[in-house]
This record gives C-alpha cells, structure tokens and sequence, in this order.
C-alpha cells in the first residue's frame, strides 16, 4: 500500500480505503489488537460499534489479538469494583458475539507483566506536552468528571502504545476520537525505530481502521452509557428489553422521518432497526408513516429481539460455565505471555541490557 499520512481525519479515510481493497486480497497481513475495559457487561452500543466488526475481520482470516484492559479500569477511576466478575461478563458477551479463541487471542493486561515492562522504555521516546495535548486523553478527564489528572490517565496513550507494539498489531480498530492514540503509537515507533534499532523497522507503525458503524444513541437520546440506565444490555431477556425500547425518547411529530440532526432519538431508533433487518432508516421510515412512534418502538423491539436471539442463547450456555470462560482467558494469556517476551527479549538486545 503505498503510504499516505495518518494525522488527520481525512488522511486515515483514505488510508481506509486501502486497508479494505487489501482486506479483500489477502487479509493475512494485517494483525489486529483491539479489546475494551472491564466495566461490566455490555451493551447494544458496544455490539454494533465495535463487536461486529471484530468478528468480521476474524472471520475474514485477520489475525486477532484482543486485551481485556483490566489495568486500565484504574486509569480515570477512584473505585474499580468487582473485576473478576466484570472480566467474566466481558468475557460471556465477547463469545456470544462471535469472537472465537480458535481463532483470536484473548489475554488480560494484567497477566502479561512483559507487555507493561515495554512502558518505561516507550515513555523516554514522548514529551510530556506531547501527552498534555492528546485530545483523548483531555476528553477522558472531562467525562470522568476530575480536573486534576493522575500520571496514570496522562500516560495511557503510553500504555496503549505497549499493548498494540508488544504483539506487532498493525491495525488497530477506533473511533474517530481515538486517531491522537494511534498517531501517538505511530510517533513511538518509529522513534523506537530510529533511536535504539538502529533504523530498523523493528516496531511496524500501526494503522487505525476507522469504524463504518453508525452511533447508537443512549434511549434517552444522550450516549449510551449504563450508569445513565439508557442502554439495551446485550444481557437482557426479550421482555426487557421491549421494556427499554418502550420508554426511549422520542418526540411529538406523529410521521416517522429518517432526519438524524432534527430528529436524533426517532433516528437513532431507526438506525437500530436498520442494523437488525438489513433494511436502510429511510425504508423503515417510510413503512412506519404516520403511524407514530409506537408502531417504531414495537418494530425497533422485535428486530432487535429476532437479531440478538442467537447471541442471548449462547450467552445464557457460557453463563453456565464459567470454568470454560477462565480456561480460555489462560491460554490466551499463555500465548500473549510468549510474545511478549519475545519482544521484550529483543528490545533489551536493541537497548543493550541483555545480560
């Protein structure tokens, strides 16, 4: 692929473009680290932004690597909760969704020591303006609500530098909001690189593979989050989750109209009946009329309820069995482990502190 820039929005476009014709043609080169914070169970917003599109590009023949960032739980937080059992939870939706440790690597960041002992080198290749600057950084202190920041959060593009480069992952599924990372982790590659390989390219500067999911608004139309109580669990029954459905925000205009910036909640609606059914927001729309915003909830319920069906099955079997879900969060930490020393390994050969 020829090299485009990726330091800006519209740059990582069209280095997207690229990415999926070479996805087409031999998706082997690519080796994907992607993963979540354990804060729980997950939700719909989860799934059809970032969950889909991992099991996708597992099944596609992309190497997988995915973090269950345990550690990272203390990045914005004074309390950190039942982690186990949130990992567990992560652990029971990752499966049901799809995501196969035949085929994709699942290890937490805790269990690979190698892998976090790649920080202290990686910090002496930032300034610290650099980390001050990082947008993402800034806008995870303003929704963890703190206006001092801890050296922890100041340092995470670091530590998320460390969990894509420890593996060699060149692709690394994000948000919009999370390019500054991936440039950061760009930046520190290449320095690493330049600096003590001796111009090798021994770290592979990573590419950020932008999502093409819509964004699934909270029901109350604000975003999804579960301590606002306005999500759809992919751990809920049918009959909770027409309950939630029900209750969503809509507004007073009785025609369905697709108009996601004059009318977000009945959009946002619209769009999670579209990625249920296949069908576009407009159609659905266009179907629903004038029948209002209760025939679109009823209709939004039973496509969401029809598409997670499956999902919830093979939920409700791993909640059952909670050995297994361990089992397979320890082979993949062996795995993990293993590559982590060997990068490690051959960062002390670069840096000279190989005794």
């Amino acid at each position: 692929m020829a090299d485009i820039p990726t330091g800006t929005y519209a740059a990582a476009l069209r280095r997207n473009e690229q990415i999926e014709q070479q996805l087409e043609k031999d998706p082997s080169v690519f080796r994907m680290l992607t993963g979540d914070r354990p804060t729980g169970a997950l939700h719909i917003g989860h799934y059809f932004g970032t969950l889909r599109n991992r099991v996708r590009l597992q099944n596609a023949g992309v190497e997988s690597w995915i973090l269950v960032a345990d550690l990272q739980v203390i990045t914005d937080r004074d309390l950190v909760g039942d982690i186990r059992g949130s990992v567990t939870q992560l652990l029971t939706d990752y499966l049901a969704a799809g995501i196969d440790p035949e085929k994709s690597t699942i290890f937490a960041h805790s269990a690979i020591p190698e892998l976090n002992q790649l920080v202290l080198p990686f910090l002496a290749l930032v300034t610290q303006p650099e980390l001050e600057r990082n947008p993402t950084v800034k806008s995870e202190l303003a929704a963890a609500g703190k206006s001092h920041m801890g050296g922890l959060l100041l340092t995470y593009p670091v530590h998320q530098a460390a969990d894509i480069l420890f593996c060699h992952g060149n692709l690394v599924p994000v948000g919009k909001d999370q390019l500054p990372h991936i440039e950061q982790t760009r930046v520190i590659a290449r320095r690493f690189n330049e600096r003590f390989a001796g111009g090798e390219k021994f770290f592979t500067e990573p590419d950020a593979l932008l999502s093409k999911a819509p964004i699934i608004l909270g029901l109350d139309g604000d975003k999804m989050s579960k301590s606002r109580g306005n999500t759809v669990m992919l751990s809920m029954t049918a009959k909770e989750t027409e309950k939630q459905i029900k209750r969503a925000k809509t507004d007073s205009d009785r025609t369905i109209t697709y108009d996601p910036d004059a009318r977000p909640e009945v959009a946002n609606l619209l769009t999670i009946t579209s990625e249920c059914t296949g069908r576009s927001p407009q159609e659905i729309a266009d179907e629903i009329g004038d029948k209002g915003a209760g025939t679109l909830k009823v209709m939004c319920a039973e496509a969401l309820n029809e598409h997670l069906a499956p999902l919830r099955a093979r939920r409700a079997e791993l909640e059952r069995s909670p050995d297994y879900l361990l089992e397979v969060l320890r082979a993949g930490n062996e795995k993990a482990r293993e590559q982590a020393v060997r990068t490690l390994d051959r960062v002390r050969d670069f840096m000279g502190m190989a005794y």
